[in-house]
């Protein structure tokens, strides 16, 4: 970010856990479901803030933003039609921390979520996240059959610079493929 200093050490020891707030508005577009803050992403507070994460290079390339976005601006993404909020509130060093229960009461929480905000469009960014959270064992990315209340949903690859099976060519490909058709 911008003129901002990263976290420290101990920042991001003490970020374990926390929480940051969703960014919506009802009617949205398309509503991100990320799977869970990174320590780097509550110190700061930004969804998606950490170096190497391609959420906001992608959101751009596949023309979902005029321009690339820093994460410190994430409150602008409502006037774009879009939002973010995360499967799992509390922060981890990895989403593997995560236990399967959590990510159940995750995507409970989420179908509640969609259900006040009534977004035309749900894409959860991290497959593997989504079959455990709603019991789809062989789910792919892309659209699919099943539906959060009226919203469509999309799957998208996980933007996180630790997905080494997607490069930022190939995310922003699936995050165009979910503008252009959802």
């Amino acid at each position: 970010m911008e003129g901002v200093s990263p976290p420290t050490r101990a920042q991001l020891a003490a970020a374990r856990d926390r929480t940051i707030p969703d960014v919506l508005a009802p009617g949205l577009a398309v509503m991100f479901c990320g799977i869970n803050p990174s320590l780097y992403s509550a110190a700061t507070g930004h969804h998606f803030a950490r170096p190497g994460n391609r959420f906001w290079p992608a959101l751009h390339l596949s023309g979902f933003t005029p321009r690339l976005l820093r994460p410190d601006e994430q409150d602008l993404l409502p006037q774009f039609g879009l939002g973010v909020t995360n499967l799992v509130a509390r922060a981890t060093a990895r989403a593997d921390e995560l236990s399967a229960e959590e990510l159940a009461a995750g995507g409970e929480r989420l179908v509640a979520v969609v259900d006040e905000y009534r977004p035309h469009t749900v894409a959860i960014v991290g497959v593997t996240a989504y079959r455990v959270a709603f019991g789809v064992p062989h789910a792919v990315i892309g659209p699919q059959d099943e539906r959060i209340g009226e919203a469509k949903l999309w799957v998208l690859p996980n933007p996180s610079g630790l997905n080494a099976h997607f490069q930022l060519n190939d995310v922003a490909a699936e995050f165009r493929a979910l503008r252009e058709q959802g």
